[in-house]
């Protein structure tokens, strides 16, 4: 850690927090752009990604969601169909759902030197020809520390299941019959079989009967990198390849 301004650092985190409320939190905006560019500059850790512990928590998303084709709403939401939030592996794909929040758990495995990269996706569907359900998407994936500030990325698979709140029997009237042929445009066939074969895809079969859950697998999962903007006992902010920047809140954190 090294020494900063504490009170202006605050100041700063409380400023990027009341910009991202007033624009639906979306990073793109300007305002949110220099709050952030900010509070960079009171960042009290110099190497973010060889923080080791500090760098561990399960992490609240309070941007906007990234997911492709996002539809904001009234109430300030994000809706999504169910295969934008998963590589279209999980059917229905087009079940229309709203996304309650997005936590990232990150914690070390193995030896210490990965960790978990999991987006958990917890969702109620919007869609008038289902019950409403709540559920989880589970993005699995590990990182490790490439550099002081980068993180390499790759995504190992996923898991789709009910929350402990929603009705099994309605839940598997909606998602049992995983693989089932769907009718989806030329577009999405071929990019789902591009992702099969690129990536070595194993799409879900079968669901456990006993909890609603099934999952998939990614084998071949191409590597990515992720840059620490900022990361401290309250807020981590990174940016991907494609310069998507997500604000993270630690949960727990007293603000």
């Amino acid at each position: 850690m090294i020494v900063v301004d504490t009170e202006k650092c605050t100041a700063a985190k409380t400023e990027l927090r009341q910009i991202l409320a007033a624009c639906g939190g979306n990073t793109k905006d300007q305002n949110v752009i220099a709050a952030i560019e900010n509070l960079q500059s009171f960042n009290p850790t110099k190497a973010p990604a060889q923080s080791g512990s500090l760098m561990d928590s399960e992490w609240l998303l309070i941007s906007a969601p990234n997911f492709p084709q996002g539809e904001l709403l009234a109430n300030g939401k994000y809706a999504y169909t169910l295969g934008r939030l998963a590589f279209n592996m999980f059917q229905p794909t087009k079940l229309k759902l709203v996304i309650d929040r997005v936590l990232q758990p990150v914690f070390p495995v193995g030896n210490g030197e990965q960790r978990t990269h999991d987006i958990v996706v917890e969702f109620t569907t919007i869609d008038e020809s289902v019950p409403q359900l709540s559920g989880i998407v589970i993005n699995q994936g590990i990182c490790q520390s490439v550099s002081d500030t980068l993180l390499q990325v790759q995504f190992t698979g996923g898991i789709l299941k009910p929350q402990s709140t929603t009705n099994l029997e309605d839940w598997k009237a909606v998602f049992s019959e995983q693989g089932k042929p769907e009718k989806r445009s030329w577009q999405d066939i071929l990019m789902s079989g591009f992702l099969k074969l690129m990536f070595g895809l194993v799409p879900p079969q079968t669901m456990n009967p006993e909890t609603g859950e099934v999952s998939f697998m990614m084998n071949r999962s191409p590597k990515g990198r992720l840059e620490i903007l900022y990361l401290d006992e309250e807020l981590r902010i990174t940016r991907g390849e494609k310069g998507t920047v997500l604000v993270c809140e630690r949960l727990g954190s007293n603000n």
